[in-house]
């Protein structure tokens, strides 16, 4: 029943919010012809959301693509937030740097470039939100280096957490992909179970998981 069901919901939920306009729209429609990998719509106003309601001003990602959910967290934030964001791809960083440019952010975002198991452990001060939205299969281990960045009462949101549905069922599991799947799984079993953090995994976009750190 789930699985004949949860697709209209996805898309009921995708047409009933509004569109984004301007650069955000361009951006939207460039991804989807480009096949490059932003946060669903349905998590980007989720994102949103949870920066304006914790007030964050702060805000570390890693894995910040082409800066679409960079751009939407510096939205949500207006003129006296500022996003730290990290990424390895050189391509991507180039388009980044565009984007930034032409949304006239260049003031409220810092971009590093590398890969974030190094970048991270050289990182000063603390962040109201981080957003973990890099390599899949790492998680785990930008873990710790998250929660010792994250203010207490901050938030951690870490994106794809569900994997196109096959961390839940091994029915979907595509071989190539197993790995990445295990690593998920034991991801979300530490984090749920983690000391510091309370943990809710939600099932919008390809899985969102928010911890809140005690």
């Amino acid at each position: 029943m789930s699985n004949i069901v949860l697709p209209f919901i996805e898309e009921y939920i995708r047409n009933t919010l509004p569109n984004n306009t301007g650069l955000l729209g361009e951006m939207e429609l460039y991804a989807k012809e480009n096949y490059v990998p932003i946060v669903h719509k349905e998590v980007g106003v989720l994102l949103q959301v949870l920066t304006k309601a914790t007030n964050a001003k702060k805000v570390l990602e890693i894995g910040t693509a082409i800066a679409y959910s960079t751009l939407l967290f510096c939205e949500a934030m207006g003129d006296d937030g500022h996003v730290t964001t990290i990424e390895r791809d050189e391509k991507r960083i180039l388009q980044a740097k565009a984007n930034i440019e032409k949304a006239n952010r260049d003031q409220n975002i810092t971009l590093i470039e590398g890969d974030a198991t190094e970048v991270l452990k050289g990182i000063k001060g603390t962040y109201d939100l981080i957003f973990l939205d890099g390599a899949k299969g790492h998680y785990k281990d930008f873990l710790n280096d998250c929660i010792n960045l994250l203010n207490s009462g901050g938030i951690l949101v870490s994106d794809n957490t569900l994997y196109k549905g096959m961390v839940a069922t091994d029915e979907l599991v595509v071989r190539r992909q197993k790995t990445i799947v295990n690593r998920m799984r034991e991801y979300l079993v530490y984090i749920c179970n983690h000391p510091q953090l309370d943990t809710s995994i939600i099932p919008i976009g390809d899985g969102l998981t928010i911890s809140y750190k005690k």
